[in-house]
């Protein structure tokens, strides 16, 4: 990549707004249009990290770390610098294209009876939490006519990761949950891989924002247990999607005082609940309570309350853990 690119991938994206996209922690402003605040790199308490957003440049007195909006996402996605230019390319073209793939898929839902009977066996029957997680569906072979209608190149449909290099739809017979900067798609089809994301970073906590004022919180491994949760009234739930918690993710938690329920599966192999318990340890470190939820052996919260447990119940477990 030349310089001028890269001078034009930076005007593109101004080194302020990455920050306060990705839950910069503003404090004040100091003068000559600078300002100073938390930084999230590290586990930050008083405000250290300084942004200049006229040069484009940040430096932190707390980490000594510091540089332009490219060695930032180096440092706070923890990855190299090809790969920190990619995320910030997708960062910069993807929301209008992925708010339009996920609202395709949501008109297909209530068209395709074979996804409406998935969720209701799946447990997930409650429109609300299908509004509120705006639950979709891709069917396949039909999103790419749509996407090209609305003006969305085929190269640019390939680069989102949208559609193949043959340009066939990626995402076929799944059931699709839009995440702030991704899609996930969980296939209908035993012989597909279960699970399905777009190129580039899965973010953050899910839907953390609406959860991240209350003092405990709830966090399960993947989005069919948080609608079940959601469902069943328990709102202050949040899913990491998988047990290994990237370094935002723990930054979110680790962002005020909180006690965090770790809600994980409860396999047979004990997988779930070793990593709940190391996760809470974790947690433990950075000044945050992690408490485990012992579900019943070979469940998940999404299977819990499918198979007849209730919120009572749950609410249980969870003093069970206090």
């Amino acid at each position: 990549m030349t310089r001028r690119s890269l001078d034009e991938l930076k005007q593109q994206i101004p080194l302020l707004e990455y920050l306060q996209a990705h839950d910069w922690q503003q404090a004040r402003p100091i003068g000559f249009g600078r300002f100073l605040g938390l930084c999230p790199l590290h586990a930050d308490h008083e405000p250290s990290l300084l942004v200049d957003p006229h040069k484009g440049l940040f430096y932190c007195y707390g980490c000594g770390r510091g540089g332009d909006v490219i060695r930032f996402a180096e440092l706070y996605h923890q990855v190299k610098f090809r790969q920190a230019l990619e995320l910030l390319r997708q960062w910069r073209g993807l929301p209008p294209l992925l708010h339009e793939a996920a609202g395709f898929y949501r008109m297909q839902l209530h068209r395709h009876t074979e996804a409406v009977a998935y969720l209701y066996q799946r447990g997930v029957r409650s429109p609300e939490v299908i509004e509120h997680m705006r639950i979709g569906y891709a069917p396949g072979g039909c999103l790419r006519g749509w996407l090209t209608q609305l003006g969305y190149s085929l190269e640019t449909l390939r680069e989102s990761g949208l559609v193949t290099a043959m340009g066939y739809d990626a995402y076929m017979r799944r059931i699709v949950f839009p995440l702030e900067e991704n899609l996930y798609g969980r296939s209908l089809s035993t012989s597909a891989p279960p699970h399905r994301f777009l190129p580039g970073a899965k973010g953050g906590l899910y839907a953390w924002d609406q959860v991240r004022r209350y003092p405990e919180v709830i966090l399960v491994e993947g989005l069919f247990d948080y609608a079940a949760l959601w469902q069943a009234g328990f709102h202050n739930v949040t899913c990491s999607m998988g047990t290994n918690l990237n370094a935002r993710q723990l930054r979110q938690l680790g962002d005020g005082s909180r006690a965090v329920y770790l809600a994980f599966d409860a396999d047979e192999n004990g997988s779930g609940r070793k990593a709940a318990q190391s996760l809470a340890y974790r947690l433990t470190e950075h000044g945050v309570i992690g408490r485990t939820v012992s579900l019943p052996e070979g469940h998940d919260p999404n299977s819990f309350f499918a198979q007849g447990g209730d919120a009572h119940q749950f609410q249980c477990l969870m003093e069970a853990a206090r």
